[in-house]
């Protein structure tokens, strides 16, 4: 009976065992690979970050530094979705993107990427009115503000996470705070303007607004002309560059589009395709984790131990 016994023990080990340790494996190459990230790509944008099968966490595994979510407020709490109708209790601002880069943020020792000494962009839309939405994100984030970049009256303090205002922007509301957790997303018309890079640090607006062209042969020299003075002009003030309504399909119409931002130095590429972009900056992007403007080359930047 003892015999028996000890076989079926025998039996069941080596059936197990490599079940546990396989298990354990799966854990511990999870935990390597969350300390393992991606070459990060200071120009590429996560457009509708939040469509993907996994918000935000999609984005870091292919080297984005930027990602935009759209929040509506419902019963005081901002909640992540393109249509109100859409919107779920348990898809949070803080649940899909606050806590997350949080964490991320504590783990990598002050930045999103291991050793990458450059900001990580979170785009909050505002979808809902926008004075209640704003003072809502503004008493969140004050919760994370030791990871997020300062606007204060010394200057900015810059943090691994920069947050941008887009949507439905509080103009008044935002200029008038003594204290900010977030900049204004600003549009082609503040262009050249007297607005300063400590609120409005970027210029992004509708593609086809400005420009005819979208892709299909040459660019036009007045249209490259015309991307090349934006660029130069909002790079000239310190404030970086962003168009969205790009094409964004694969196809050699928006490898033309995506050539053409590049050469002229736009500092975000918008897409949905998180592959596709990854693949091109890293085959023509010769600088692929440095961008052109941050804040330790613009001006007003204070250092946090100052």
């Amino acid at each position: 009976m003892k015999k028996w016994l000890l076989l079926v023990t025998v039996i069941i080990t080596a059936f197990v065992a490599p079940f546990t340790e396989g298990s354990a494996a799966a854990v511990n190459h999870q935990k390597q690979t969350d300390q393992v990230s991606a070459i990060p790509l200071a120009k590429a944008h996560a457009h509708n970050d939040y469509e993907h099968t996994r918000p935000l966490q999609d984005a870091l595994d292919h080297g984005f530094t930027s990602v935009e979510a759209d929040v509506w407020l419902v019963d005081g709490e901002l909640l992540v979705a393109h249509d109100k109708e859409d919107v779920s209790p348990d898809r949070t601002l803080k649940s899909l993107y606050l806590d997350q880069l949080n964490e991320r943020v504590k783990r990598n020792h002050g930045s999103v990427y291991t050793d990458y000494g450059y900001e990580f962009t979170l785009w909050i839309d505002i979808k809902s009115e926008g004075e209640s939405t704003y003072r809502i994100i503004h008493k969140q984030l004050q919760a994370y503000q030791e990871m997020l970049t300062k606007f204060t009256p010394s200057g900015v303090k810059p943090g691994a996470v920069t947050v941008y205002i887009s949507g439905n922007r509080p103009r008044d509301l935002m200029e008038n705070q003594t204290v900010r957790y977030t900049a204004y997303d600003g549009r082609m018309s503040d262009l050249g303007t007297d607005a300063s890079n400590e609120f409005m640090p970027i210029i992004s607006d509708n593609w086809t607004k400005h420009f005819t062209w979208i892709g299909v042969g040459e660019m036009p020299e007045s249209e490259k002309e015309k991307l090349n003075d934006i660029v130069s002009t909002a790079h000239a003030n310190g404030q970086k560059v962003r168009f969205w309504a790009t094409p964004d399909i694969a196809s050699p119409q928006r490898e033309s589009i995506w050539h053409e931002l590049l050469n002229a130095g736009v500092d975000f590429i918008n897409t949905d395709d998180l592959a596709g972009l990854q693949t091109f900056l890293m085959k023509h992007d010769p600088n692929p984790s440095e961008p052109v403007i941050n804040w330790g080359t613009t001006k007003g930047s204070t250092n946090e131990n100052e």
